[in-house]
């Protein structure tokens, strides 16, 4: 370490029973809405997928994704929320949360990664293009008591490491 320079640890830790309220108390300072029990449940129930970040031992961001089995057994991501508090936002800690699920997705032959954005979040809509997120859908009313009411459905699709012969 330099001289008067600090290294400062990020880190992401799995979601419990034990720390649910953390992700209860992100989402309640983060997002206009709140949450049911099932999201908090479909939250847990997806293991590896819902991640709380650190910085320096602080909970400042979250992820929380569903798995949904399609037709024929296919398994795609959904990302039910991520966000992280707006004074440590820039610094990496939301690409560091979404890159774990990219990584995550592609060891388990998950193709597809979508979510919801409300159509005027424009930060974050750009946040989720710079990642290869492309909008493929848009969907009127699909919020209740927030306005606008519309969304955007983004997508992105993960290609697997090639195996070698």
């Amino acid at each position: 370490m330099g001289a008067g320079k600090r290294e400062i640890q990020t880190s992401l830790d799995g979601l419990r029973e034990k720390n649910l309220m953390q992700l209860k108390k992100l989402n309640t300072a983060l997002f206009p809405v709140r949450y049911n029990d099932k999201y908090y449940a479909d939250a847990l129930a997806a293991g590896d997928f819902s991640k709380l970040a650190y910085f320096s031992d602080i909970c400042v961001g979250a992820i929380a994704c569903r798995l949904e089995k399609k037709e024929g057994g296919v398994v795609r991501v959904y990302i039910m929320t991520l966000g992280v508090l707006a004074p440590y936002r820039g610094i990496g800690i939301g690409k560091m949360l979404l890159n774990h699920i990219f990584e995550l997705s592609a060891k388990q032959n998950i193709s597809q990664i979508y979510l919801h954005v409300q159509t005027t979040n424009d930060d974050a809509i750009s946040f989720y293009k710079k990642f290869g997120f492309e909008i493929t859908e848009t969907i009127q009313n699909y919020y209740t008591n927030i306005t606008p009411p519309d969304c955007y459905v983004l997508t992105k699709n993960i290609t697997q490491p090639q195996t070698k012969k």
